[in-house]
């Protein structure tokens, strides 16, 4: 994979970079306060913010089909795949890649905050959110989104590697500060 071929790709997604902007832009002004009422250090506040972000700038904004030329969805799911994608797909360079990429920040964010009820709140949100993207994709016809049950799979995938990466690096600084 090359910076381009990441490039092309995103090509499609109009409003990813401008969205992106604005993750940033929201991260930095609000993470402090975040970082307060979590209890956890500003960056941790700012990595949650941020994935957030991205998620919505790469599923919930239109095509650039849908902006040029008025392109809409189907209003229907595809319901091929429902499981993970096979290894093949997972280091090619595609929807399963990008879709899983997509999480991995979000699962690593809410990995790194302490264990209370708002980490598992949390955790249900980031286990919650890819079968609500893809509903209102399907719903949001003007948005020209696919509904895919595979994108669902492979969201949940990289919820779960970064959760565990977020895990496992916080015990590591937790020990390390002791």
């Amino acid at each position: 994979m090359t910076f381009k071929d990441f490039r092309d790709y995103l090509a499609d997604f109009a409003w990813f970079w401008p969205g992106i902007a604005i993750s940033v832009v929201v991260g930095i002004a609000f993470s402090p306060t975040l970082a307060r009422v979590l209890k956890v250090r500003r960056i941790v506040a700012l990595l949650l913010i941020l994935s957030f972000g991205l998620i919505a700038s790469a599923t919930l904004t239109p095509s650039r089909e849908a902006l040029r030329f008025g392109a809409v969805g189907s209003g229907t799911c595809d319901l091929t795949r429902i499981g993970i994608a096979p290894v093949a797909d997972i280091f090619g360079f595609g929807d399963p890649t990008f879709n899983i990429l997509l999480y991995i920040p979000l699962g690593v964010a809410i990995g790194l905050l302490p264990s209370n009820r708002r980490k598992v709140a949390f955790i249900l949100t980031g286990c919650i959110m890819p079968f609500v993207i893809e509903l209102i994709q399907m719903q949001a016809i003007v948005l020209d989104r696919a509904c895919q049950s595979s994108d669902v799979a492979d969201n949940l995938t990289g919820f779960v590697v970064g959760l565990v990466v977020g895990v496992v690096v916080g015990r590591a600084v937790a020990l390390t500060e002791k």
